[in-house]
């Protein structure tokens, strides 16, 4: 449940508000939670504390759940130059995880489910297609977690770059919801009257949901990781 207000009408989001009320502004936030360990049950405790609780860093936290949150939101300087990276790429790691261990093994049951009445062109063509998204979802993850992700760990110890730049990273980022829109076209569009409806709307329910955060994740890396590491990058060349 994204918001789209202006700065002036909208809530900010801020160490000192109840977690709770930070659920209730957006309860899509409850996935955010649960990738960064955070658990229910958390009281009247403010954002800070719990933040403080489960050792992490408040801006970065801040700066996730305002991408989550509102769909014009552009992260304060003051936010990104005090964020940790490292928490960022644990929650980017863990979002990989909950992709391809979770939210595409589900997806993947459903489909299955969806087309069983279908003849076995049909099957087939909805199978590869899905296979085939899977492993571009696989392997864009994997270039991240080989590649990118050791190269941030790497610049917050002082390590070598190795001709690495977070610019390579930028240039080569793909958008990986673009099959995943053809795949909802071919659930919606041209499947055959005799799949089941509820499951159909199932199966469009979950590949919305699934759409949408990607973006989001996209954004992530593109708004909160991409500039705080320039910033490392900037600073490590300065100490040169």
């Amino acid at each position: 449940m994204n918001r789209t207000e202006n700065e002036a009408s909208r809530m900010v989001l801020s160490p000192s508000m109840k977690l709770a009320d930070l659920i209730e502004l957006n309860y899509s936030l409850l996935a955010v939670l649960s990738r960064l360990g955070i658990g229910l049950g958390f009281g009247e405790n403010t954002v800070g504390e719990v933040c403080e609780e489960h050792g992490i860093d408040l801006s970065s936290f801040l700066l996730i759940c305002g991408i989550y949150t509102y769909d014009d939101y552009i992260a304060p300087n003051d936010l990104l130059k005090a964020g940790n990276p490292a928490d960022v790429v644990k929650y980017l790691h863990s979002s990989h995880s909950f992709y391809l261990d979770d939210e595409l093994k589900k997806l993947e049951k459903s489909l299955e489910e969806l087309v069983a009445p279908c003849d076995e062109t049909q099957k087939k063509i909805i199978y590869r297609f899905f296979s085939e998204y899977r492993k571009e979802v696989e392997n864009h993850f994997a270039y991240e977690e080989e590649m990118v992700f050791p190269y941030v760990k790497s610049l917050l110890s002082g390590g070598s770059r190795n001709g690495y730049s977070i610019e390579q990273f930028e240039e080569n980022h793909s958008n990986i919801d673009e099959k995943l829109n053809d795949l909802k076209n071919i659930v919606m569009k041209y499947l055959p009257s005799v799949c089941d409806t509820v499951l159909r709307n199932s199966v469009l329910y979950h590949i919305f949901f699934l759409e949408e955060d990607l973006d989001k994740h996209t954004l992530i890396e593109n708004n909160v990781l991409v500039p705080m590491v320039t910033r490392l990058e900037e600073h490590e060349k300065r100490q040169q």
